[in-house]
């Protein structure tokens, strides 16, 4: 929005040529949603201890995790309305992809409420059932793909890490391949979110790595050189990817342990729905496995151990997902968290590598 209101004066006052530069609005749709995140943060809590929005725990679960009965949960709300607010402010609304991501965010994020407010109303931890779930995301997730796939020019091809050459062709199959990574990417972060400041972390490490994959994925000059698919106009997201930066850095600071407030599946639903659309968008979806490797690694200790229990009526975790896993072996939350973290940080670096490993 600002891109429209100030960039037009630059032929009178030089500075504000600064606003046609993504790298520029990108640092300040970061720095906006940080400050919003952090100054909205203590009423968003107290309005939710207010209205009883309390997080209800699984009765199966750890035993540590009984003390956070009734935390303020569906803190995703404030992650939501600063990450929107800052995106309309510092990205180019005209901008098709940004409207798409927007798209993504704010309808799985509905789910995720939907999801939050079933929970606080029949006071447990049971919220929609799992197959509504997936279908709500299911419909998302198909009318992103399909607007995609109707774009001019759109390619169906994927890109392999390490294999330049290697770009096999999905033609309408690429459809269901959209879908997938959209719905897994978001069902896996809402796994994932499941110890304080663990899922918000790792989405602030992806984000920052998507950030530039966006960028560089925009640019023709910089995507030749790498030889990576260019797609016009997608440097955009650089500053949704910015946006979505600063208010994980935000949330963070009331989420790390021990949280004052939970994201709730309105948030992790949302970011990872969001997470997803944008990798989709820059042509880097199998780098997303790599990039969210502990998404990953959540969401298949929890597809391991459902399907190992009905096989063979036996478990491989002693919980699933994984961090359960290891709070039952007797490892400290935080140690689990950070270590986590370190994780993905390192996955992360091994992502970006692979732009000139080609």
């Amino acid at each position: 929005m600002l891109y429209y209101l100030l960039y037009p004066l630059h032929t009178e006052i030089t500075f504000f040529n600064v606003f046609r530069y993504i790298t520029f609005r990108t640092i300040y749709a970061t720095v906006t949603a940080l400050l919003l995140t952090l100054i909205l943060g203590p009423p968003v809590i107290a309005k939710l201890r207010t209205i009883n929005f309390g997080q209800y725990i699984r009765e199966d679960g750890p035993a540590t995790h009984r003390s956070k009965e009734g935390t303020p949960t569906a803190g995703g709300v404030l992650l939501i309305f600063s990450i929107f607010i800052s995106t309309l402010l510092w990205a180019d609304i005209a901008n098709r992809y940004i409207w798409i991501v927007l798209f993504a965010f704010i309808s799985m994020g509905v789910i995720g409420f939907l999801d939050d407010w079933k929970k606080i109303k029949g006071k447990n931890a049971k919220g929609i059932t799992a197959r509504q779930k997936i279908i709500l995301q299911t419909v998302v997730a198909s009318v992103i793909a399909i607007y995609l796939y109707q774009q001019p020019n759109w390619s169906t091809q994927l890109s392999f890490p390490f294999f330049k050459n290697v770009l096999p062709d999905l033609g309408i199959l690429y459809l269901v391949f959209a879908v997938l990574v959209i719905v897994g990417c978001s069902d896996a972060v809402n796994l994932t979110d499941g110890l304080d400041g663990l899922a918000i972390g790792l989405v602030l490490i992806v984000s920052a790595t998507y950030l530039l994959f966006s960028y560089i994925s925009g640019n023709v000059r910089i995507a030749d050189y790498l030889q990576i698919q260019y797609v016009a106009g997608c440097g955009e997201l650089s500053v949704f990817c910015g946006a979505l930066l600063g208010a994980s850095m935000g949330f963070l600071w009331y989420n790390a342990y021990p949280a004052e407030v939970f994201m709730g599946d309105v948030g992790s639903l949302a970011l990872g729905g969001s997470i997803g659309t944008v990798a989709v968008i820059t042509k880097h979806e199998i780098l997303l496995a790599l990039v969210g490797g502990i998404f990953v690694v959540e969401a298949l200790s929890v597809i391991l151990q459902v399907g190992s229990f009905k096989l063979r009526g036996k478990r491989i975790f002693q919980m699933a997902p994984l961090h359960h896993h290891f709070e039952l072996k007797g490892l400290s939350e935080p140690k689990i968290i950070v270590r986590f973290w370190i994780a993905g940080t390192v996955l992360a670096l091994l992502a970006m590598s692979t732009l000139k490993l080609r």
